[in-house]
């Protein structure tokens, strides 16, 4: 007998302890983070230059906002798309308050982007976050913008909400789908993930590797260069073999450059 895989609605997502998943993976800013951070900020800045007032989307951001901080020079909104009430209460709390985890957390991050002088330029990054930053409620699985964004993120979420590879093939296709043709994006994957605690539940994930995100982004993007980072000494938890980075554009025409390299 088949042993059968997790789907998306069999966890508790609005159990999901966005404190403690907070303080476990973001309080302090780790190396592979950081490598990210960097990798993101060099791809938006090679594909738009100085370009300002896109759109942007961020899917699945939980309490993570390093994604959406890579966006927000070009952007003149960011839309912080999240499905887990916790996750939306503490986005909803944290603009409130302009952002209380900058000090902890983002500000850190701010440091490394702005190495960059399109990120050096840009001035008060905390109260424009403030200013731009949009939280929206929402399903990936359902994600279907009247208007698609210019630029998107989506960050260890496709392969972290389920068990089901037919389901993660389906949240990549949602996110691009949100995408203007042509629009630069970055995926960050869990390598080979085994699942994840956070605090008493225990949350699924889809064993991905290299050949399965290039296999969901195959004929949906153009010129896409997937890095793999290394987990280093100190991997953030156990269960995984390290992070995939998928940096790339929405293909302008699907006969336009035919398969992702």
């Amino acid at each position: 007998m088949m042993m059968s895989c997790g789907q998306n609605v069999d966890f508790d997502w609005n159990g999901f302890d966005t404190a403690v998943y907070y303080a476990h993976n973001y309080l302090n800013l780790r190396d592979d983070d950081r490598q990210i951070i960097e990798q993101v900020g060099d791809h938006f800045v090679d594909v738009l230059d100085d370009l300002q007032g896109l759109r942007g989307i961020d899917v699945g951001t939980g309490p993570n906002l390093y994604p959406a901080l890579t966006m927000l020079p070009f952007c003149a909104e960011v839309t912080l798309f999240e499905h887990a009430k916790t996750n939306l209460d503490w986005l909803d709390e944290q603009k409130v308050n302009n952002w209380p985890s900058w000090d902890d957390a983002w500000g850190e991050c701010w440091k490394v982007l702005s190495d960059r002088p399109v990120y050096q330029r840009f001035d008060n990054p905390r109260n424009k976050l403030r200013e731009r930053a949009y939280v929206e409620p929402g399903n990936v699985y359902e994600l279907s913008p009247a208007k698609p964004y210019d630029i998107g993120t989506m960050f260890f979420v496709a392969e972290s909400i389920t068990e089901r590879e037919s389901e993660f093939r389906s949240a990549v296709d949602h996110f691009l789908d949100a995408l203007v043709p042509g629009a630069p994006f970055a995926i960050a994957f869990m390598e080979h993930s085994a699942g994840y605690h956070v605090a008493d539940h225990q949350y699924p994930a889809t064993d991905i590797d290299d050949r399965t995100v290039r296999g969901s982004l195959r004929k949906r993007v153009t010129k896409v260069d997937i890095r793999r980072i290394e987990t280093g000494d100190k991997p953030l938890r156990d269960g995984y073999t390290g992070m995939l980075l998928a940096l790339g554009r929405v293909n302008a025409d699907i006969r336009e450059g035919g398969p992702a390299t």
